[in-house]
């Protein structure tokens, strides 16, 4: 996958750093217009809402193809997102290590959501070998049921297991706190698109600080981040 700047007013680098800015920092789309003007590099702060909405995700999604193993030792655990003023649930899993495996934003919070994130997750990474969970009914359904599908196809051997252990579950929940930054300072999300799109930017570059791209070459995380666009 490749992404396509064709037809953009502006050079590819410009728009690759003004997205980075955005993503990595407590900056607003207002804040970034001017600091481009003082450049004498003019756009408005609603072309970068659309540069963030059509290209973090795919971003994101090249990314994925990139991306280092993670450990079988999975916590996850679900936060709250605002987005027009209605709180929805944003799933999310680190391993053992603080790695960050997957994310998925949902307006539920059911055993149908939570297997959705899983399914997500194990679609990319693999089956884990152990999950941690909080107390929610609905997660440890979600993976019972993945472990019944597991032990009908006669894949016994490789079932899950599932603690629900809340000291272990910490570390998931602080790796929260960039996501929900990046909330605050936004005052919420006026669309379920703008807050899709800048959460896997977020994500995206919280993965590439923590060396989650696999390169053979020495880049800093931006040089890595403007390689996506290559």
């Amino acid at each position: 996958m490749s992404l396509n700047f064709s037809g953009r007013h502006f050079p590819t680098d410009i728009i690759m750093q003004a997205l980075r800015y955005y993503q990595a920092y407590k900056l607003s789309y207002r804040e970034i217009e001017e600091m481009f003007a003082e450049r004498n590099i003019h756009f408005d702060h609603s072309t970068l809402n659309r540069w963030v909405i059509k290209y973090a995700p795919q971003l994101e999604a090249v990314f994925r193809k990139r991306k280092r193993r993670v450990s079988g030792a999975w916590r996850m655990d679900e936060t709250y997102i605002k987005i027009k003023g209605r709180w929805v649930y944003y799933y999310r899993a680190v391993d053992k290590y603080g790695t960050i495996i997957d994310f998925y934003l949902s307006e539920t919070r059911d055993e149908p959501a939570a297997r959705v994130f899983f399914n997500k997750a194990i679609n990319q990474h693999g089956l884990p070998e152990k999950v941690v969970i909080d107390q929610s009914g609905a997660n440890a359904a979600a993976l019972e049921s993945i472990n019944i599908r597991l032990w009908l196809s006669g894949c016994m051997l490789f079932m899950i297991e599932v603690l629900a252990i809340k000291y272990l579950n910490n570390i998931v929940e602080q790796s929260h706190r960039k996501v929900k930054g990046k909330m605050h300072q936004c005052l919420g999300w006026k669309s379920w698109e703008g807050a899709e799109s800048t959460l896997a930017g977020v994500e995206l570059w919280s993965m590439i600080k923590q060396g989650q791209m696999n390169t053979t070459e020495k880049m800093t995380p931006w040089e890595q981040f403007y390689s996506l666009a290559a």
